[in-house]
């Protein structure tokens, strides 16, 4: 008889069948949801970001903003860095009380005498209040933790001096705020010293970190503050403004690593470095710009005068100098509040009168013996204007020369009529100005803030008799200073109009990245006839004119200027008699050099100057004395051959000579040694830097660039003779430097 299977046998195996199938079941859920979640759910990749976007992020690291520089290479505006010590008062490296207060107590006496604001007292009572705000420190006898430590623990507690041990808590429950440590921000030569100070010398570890801020300032203080100009809450303007790309350049990227609250760590990966900004050089001229502040200003406050502004260009460059503007505050002071010389297009009044002068002159031929009837100074009907009279007596029947130097409005007004207004020229008229001379557009300052001047083209106005009879002295026109001073300029650099400039190159360290060339705006103004008899005429404003009293005695300079004066026409300020007084001049009036040009907006009061010539003219009289005295004379004389003032080359030679030499001419001199043989070159911001260099008695010295005394001495010191030829520096010489003498006997040398 068959046996039959156990019922419990197979109910057993039914159950282990069944556990099989509910396991394989399971495997088979938690194998497809992880295929859904690694290959279809983005939860993964969500929460792997949130979690990475917590641990790991991408910082903006900041480029060092470029310094503005003047032409001597000292810094107008400049960036530096200030240091602040944020603690970690919770860090691990703080755990051991009896070091902590021992160094801490150190660290408050230090701190105390460096920056003398409180005791050493206070400064202890805060690193310990801010030490046990942190940490939760409690008696032993006190804690259950304590007991259960036992009695070696706190055998061991009592042999280290500690009255107190830490509670056992994790990190993560620490509170690892950052706290500032030092009562101001401190710069680099002071962290350079503190931070051998204990525990930001890192000798509990890593417990603070160093918080860097860039800091923007101004060495020269107020000094030509609206050209230099500002950038960010307290405005945007002048070249801080304009040139912000450059001077930003280009902020970097960096990876770093969350370490614990306020704390992080840079990690290596993929980063960008910053590039800083460009040095931003300037033409102007610390000393001269000074001088010029200081004029205006005394000027300003004699007479009461609303703003002034000055500009001093070097004539052959267009290079400025000095660019100062100065406004009257609601204090009553005076500031620079506005670049009034590029954004105060205005009527310029008799300075005007020079472009009269070149359109009658050159372009209506008119002979300079014409004479008109100026009436004494009583007012006069011309053309379609009624009231043209000048501010002086005594002339009658005047010609032109004598009208250039009086300054007379009756003379140029009927003058410019009879050519332009009579004969209806009205448009070669303005054709002229804007064609030839220029005048109806900027002068390249656009990104400085510089206005566009309004010379008319169109002549269907009402009564375009009256505009064309007041445009002949200088109304019913504007234009900036800056303008204005670009055009006589142009009559001082013998006719030819360049464009001002005030930035001359961006640089990167001793590196050039780019060059601003002063840009030809008009090859000529006039034939060289015009120019001469003109300037003449400006000459004999000096001599026997409304300049006289200012440049008279010409037996040390002869200087060459216009005066002007024009009463504003803003119907809100006409019962209140406001004046514009402008002098513009150029000196040595035969070679010139400099031109200088001030002018100032006042109201007339008794006591106090409104024309041009005593309201502007003491302001150029210091300026050219200022100039003339400061190179006692000698800058004024010597030819200018080139577009820079300092030498372009200086010999090599001994280092001491030429140190000598070069301090001399160049503002800055830097070399390595002070004694021994040197080579010097001589850079675009006129800094002579002398690189050194040894001689060997065995090999052929290199004398290039040395003068003829030098290089015998070296060469026949090396027991070589030597013929040479030419005059100079050295530029050849026969056997090529550091050739071994061997059999060499003679050399032979070209000077040039």
């Amino acid at each position: 008889m068959k046996e039959e299977p156990s019922r419990i046998k197979s109910d057993i195996l039914l159950r282990v069948r069944v556990l099989y199938v509910l396991f394989i079941a399971a495997g088979a859920i938690v194998f497809a949801r992880l295929v859904w979640v690694q290959m279809f759910s983005g939860e993964v990749a969500y929460n792997a970001r949130r979690l990475a976007g917590r641990i790991f992020t991408e910082v903006t690291v900041p480029a060092q903003r470029g310094s503005i520089l003047a032409r001597s290479g000292d810094p107008l505006a400049a960036s530096i860095f200030r240091y602040q010590v944020a603690f970690d008062f919770a860090s691990p490296g703080l755990d051991s009380l009896k070091t902590y207060r021992e160094q801490s107590d150190s660290l408050a006496k230090l701190l105390a005498a460096f920056f003398k604001d409180r005791p050493a007292s206070e400064y202890r009572k805060f690193f310990r209040e801010e030490h046990a705000r942190r940490y939760r420190l409690v008696r032993p006898r006190d804690t259950l933790y304590a007991r259960s430590e036992g009695w070696f623990a706190r055998l061991t507690d009592r042999m280290r001096g500690e009255e107190f041990i830490r509670h056992k808590v994790y990190d993560t429950l620490r509170d690892h705020t950052p706290v500032e440590i030092f009562p101001r921000d401190v710069d680099y030569s002071e962290w350079e010293t503190l931070k051998t100070y204990p525990l930001l010398n890192w000798n509990m570890g890593v417990v603070y970190r160093l918080v860097e801020t860039a800091e923007r300032i101004y060495p020269q203080g107020e000094l030509a503050r609206r050209t230099i100009g500002k950038k960010g809450d307290q405005g945007n303007y002048g070249i801080e403004d304009s040139y912000h790309a450059e001077l930003s350049g280009r902020d970097g990227k960096a990876k770093r690593q969350r370490i614990a609250r306020g704390f992080y760590g840079r990690v290596a990966g993929e980063h960008v470095e910053p590039e800083d900004g460009f040095d931003v050089v300037t033409t102007l001229d610390i000393e001269l710009q000074d001088a010029a502040d200081k004029a205006l200003r005394r000027q300003l406050k004699e007479q009461g005068a609303e703003w002034g502004t000055t500009i001093v260009m070097e004539t052959r460059t267009g290079e400025i100098l000095a660019l100062a503007n100065l406004g009257r505050t609601s204090e009553g002071t005076y500031a620079e509040r506005e670049n009034y010389a590029l954004s105060r297009s205005m009527e310029p009044g008799s300075t005007f009168k020079l472009a009269s002068m070149l359109l009658l002159l050159d372009d209506a031929g008119m002979p300079v013996t014409t004479t008109y009837d100026v009436n004494d100074g009583r007012p006069v009907t011309v053309g379609h204007a009624d009231d043209v009279c000048d501010s002086h007596r005594g002339d009658h029947v005047i010609g032109f020369r004598r009208a250039v130097a009086a300054s007379s409005n009756v003379y140029f007004a009927q003058a410019i009529w009879d050519r332009y207004g009579a004969t209806g020229k009205k448009q070669q008229y303005s054709d002229y100005l804007h064609n030839r001379l220029g005048l109806g557009q900027t002068v390249g300052l656009e990104r400085l803030g510089e206005r566009p001047p309004m010379i008319t083209t169109d002549w269907k106005v009402p009564d375009p008799g009256v505009m064309l009879v007041k445009m002949a002295y200088g109304y019913r026109v504007q234009m900036a200073p800056i303008q204005m001073i670009t055009f006589y300029n142009a009559i001082a650099n013998g006719g030819r109009m360049i464009s001002p400039v005030l930035v001359r190159e961006l640089r990167r360290g001793d590196r050039v990245e780019e060059r601003f060339a002063t840009q030809t705006l008009r090859r000529s103004v006039c034939t060289d006839r015009t120019l001469q008899e003109v300037r003449r005429c400006l000459q004999a404003v000096c001599t026997d004119g409304t300049a006289k009293a200012f440049f008279g005695d010409t037996t040390r300079l002869k200087v060459a200027a216009k005066t002007g004066t024009a009463q504003i026409t803003d119907a809100r300020r006409l019962s209140d008699r406001y004046y514009l007084g402008s002098m513009v001049a150029f000196f040595p009036a035969d070679n010139p050099r400099y031109t200088v040009l001030t002018t100032i907006e006042t109201k007339a009061r008794p006591g106090k100057a409104y024309y041009g010539g005593p309201l502007a003219g003491p302001v150029v009289k210091r300026l050219v004395d200022y100039i003339y005295n400061r190179g006692s004379g000698r800058s004024l004389q010597a030819a200018a051959s080139g577009p820079r003032r300092y030498p372009q080359e200086v010999k090599g030679g001994d280092i001491a000579e030429i140190r000598h030499v070069a301090e001399r001419l160049s503002p800055h001199v830097t070399s390595d040694v002070r004694n021994g043989w040197g080579r010097p070159r001589v850079d675009s911001l006129a800094t002579v830097r002398i690189r050194s260099f040894g001689g060997e008695r065995t090999r052929v010295p290199d004398v290039r660039g040395m003068g003829l005394k030098d290089a015998l001495f070296l060469l026949e010191n090396c027991g070589l003779s030597v013929r040479f030829s030419g005059q100079g520096a050295v530029v050849t010489q026969s056997i090529a430097p550091g050739t071994l003498l061997g059999n060499y006997k003679t050399i032979e040398i070209r000077l040039q």
